[in-house]
């Protein structure tokens, strides 16, 4: 669940920063993409995280 969160917020998050850049199309879908990755990877990194303290 947080992965798919963090991913979403990356990739809105990347969107909106090609966008404020004035980028294309081609350039908001990659900014969105690259973010979404690495929010998710975060993501990831704290659901490890959480899991291994819960257990």
């Amino acid at each position: 669940m947080i992965i798919t969160i963090s991913a979403i917020l990356g990739a809105l998050f990347g969107g909106l920063r090609a966008k404020k850049r004035n980028g294309t199309a081609l350039d908001i879908a990659q900014y969105a993409g690259v973010y979404a990755l690495i929010f998710a990877l975060i993501g990831l990194a704290i659901t490890v995280l959480i899991m291994r303290m819960a257990a």
